[in-house]
């Protein structure tokens, strides 16, 4: 049995649910809010390409490296997607990365909660020795939230990846080790009840 398997986390504030051509309508719909494929430094799916996506994060979870989530709010009104994503079972290590949100859920508390949960399986479920975070050096937005969370910067990917338009991009790799997740659990849970007020 595959040490990644599809699964339901829940919270007051978001879901994340296994990833299906089903949403497919919805997450075209929420991707449009905020045109976020437009931003040079990130890889969110275009409307027109959004089939393909569910179709290759699939393809990515049936090869045992990718488990997809479908996000829901708070109203259960699709928002976005996050995976657990260049997985190595054998070290059990994930990333959690490939998120995107709808911009009328964004700077609200569905990514805290979304980090909360994904973290809280991958150190209490999966017993992970290490779950990383990746983004790129020109995403300060990404790079503040992810520092916000607890996470602590291991290095710069230099020359990592070719983007879509041709330029080089330099990834930033952060971490939470399983001795930091207690603190970082508390510091989660006490921004959740901060956001709910």
């Amino acid at each position: 049995m595959p040490w990644l398997q599809p699964v339901t986390l829940e919270g007051h504030h978001a879901r994340l649910e296994p990833l299906s051509h089903d949403h497919r309508d919805a997450l075209v719909e929420a991707v449009r809010d905020g045109e976020l494929w437009k931003i040079w430094y990130t890889f969110v799916p275009a409307p027109e390409k959004m089939g393909s996506e569910i179709e290759r994060r699939l393809s990515l979870q049936a090869s045992g490296t990718m488990l997809p989530f479908t996000v829901r709010d708070a109203e259960g009104r699709i928002a976005g997607m996050t995976t657990y994503m260049n997985v190595d079972a054998a070290s059990r290590r994930v990333e959690i990365g490939s998120t995107w949100y709808a911009k009328r859920v964004q700077r609200t508390a569905v990514n805290t909660q979304c980090k909360l949960l994904l973290l809280a399986h991958a150190f209490e479920k999966l017993n992970c020795i290490a779950v990383e975070f990746r983004t790129h050096v020109f995403n300060h937005v990404s790079r503040r939230g992810i520092e916000r969370l607890g996470a602590r910067q291991d290095g710069i990917l230099r020359n990592h990846q070719m983007s879509p338009n041709g330029t080089l991009r330099d990834t930033v790799v952060y971490s939470i080790l399983p001795g930091e997740w207690p603190t970082v659990k508390a510091h989660l849970a006490y921004e959740l009840n901060e956001k709910s007020r």
